[in-house]
């Protein structure tokens, strides 16, 4: 083995200071870092062959340098990078949901629901990487101010359920005056099957009997949404 693979092998800790992502994040600050510094820093070290930083780009590079693609990868497909087992995979999945949630959060302390965007912001969070289609509801006030989310469902690649008794069940236990259905195409097709419009007119009677407003749903795909109150079906 000749001296420069042995250098092309050295681990993170025998670069030089500048170079080594915790102390530049130390000195520098966490905004100077790139992608695959900050994903470095989580798994720690890389393989026999590359580096935690060479190992995290070639990383990025398969979900095509896409932080939001990235979030797709299960434990398995992640494990499937030479240098990468189970726990590192489950630290990088949990920092991704960790920035999911606080992207969620965020828009809770504004004080209500004004527009379907509005409500897009705060639910893709949840649903836009699955690879499975779930079901959910938002809880509203009187005011349209947001009170809770509920996974009311899940199922498979193209299709889920939504027990109509239990949105119901939530929507009184939670004193809702309002609700938004909300579910997700993993195939990011955002057009509503009939089966989606049937459910949701299902759900719409129903409430009227208990005083409940259903004021949209959206099917969230890639990056974008499909209004059933902006599309005039509600």
């Amino acid at each position: 083995m000749s001296q420069e693979d042995n250098i092309d092998k050295l681990s993170i800790k025998n670069w030089s200071e500048e170079d080594q992502p915790r102390e530049k994040l130390m000195k520098l600050g966490r905004q100077v870092l790139s992608d695959a510094e900050l994903l470095a820093i989580l798994i720690g070290s890389g393989s026999r062959s590359e580096s935690a930083i060479e190992l995290c780009k070639r990383i990025l590079y398969q979900s095509d340098n896409n932080i939001n693609q990235l979030a797709k990868l299960s434990v398995n497909d992640l494990m499937k990078f030479k240098g990468i087992g189970e726990a590192k995979a489950i630290s990088i999945i949990a920092a991704l949901e960790i920035g999911r949630r606080r992207k969620s959060e965020a828009v809770i302390v504004k004080t209500s629901i004004t527009s379907s965007t509005h409500l897009y912001e705060y639910i893709k969070p949840v649903l836009e990487d699955l690879p499975h289609e779930e079901f959910w509801i938002v809880l509203l006030s009187r005011a349209n101010k947001i009170i809770d989310k509920q996974l009311i469902g899940r199922g498979g690649i193209s299709e889920t359920t939504a027990d109509i008794k239990l949105i119901f069940k939530k929507s009184i236990e939670s004193l809702a005056s309002g609700i938004i259905l909300a579910h997700n195409h993993p195939s990011g097709n955002l057009k509503p099957s009939q089966s989606d419009i049937n459910l949701t007119n299902k759900i719409i009677e129903a409430s009227k009997l208990m005083d409940i407003k259903v004021l949209d749903h959206l099917i969230i795909g890639d990056g974008n949404y499909y209004s059933f109150a902006d599309e005039g079906i509600i």
